[in-house]
């Protein structure tokens, strides 16, 4: 079983790096794009066996104490 844990961050934190990114898709001529925000994507693998209530808490509990600062941001979990 595997989690997927996307960690972004809130509405309103400034994201300079999603600004920089954005303004180079604009210098390679991609004008249409009205946003873009940065985040980070971490996959947890678990043991043969557990099941996926388990692994979702186990997963919720790593995003919300160890990945994400939720001072400044979000995060959600995808159980596969």
């Amino acid at each position: 079983m595997k989690a997927k844990v996307y960690v972004t961050l809130k509405k309103g934190v400034l994201d300079p790096q999603g600004k920089a990114i954005h303004h180079s898709a604009e210098l390679i001529g991609l004008s249409q794009l009205a946003d873009i925000r940065q985040g980070k994507y971490f996959e947890i693998s678990f043991s043969n066996g557990i099941g996926e209530a388990e692994a979702r808490e186990a997963a919720e509990t790593i995003g919300r104490d160890m990945l994400a600062n939720p001072v400044i941001e979000d995060y959600r979990v995808e159980i596969e």
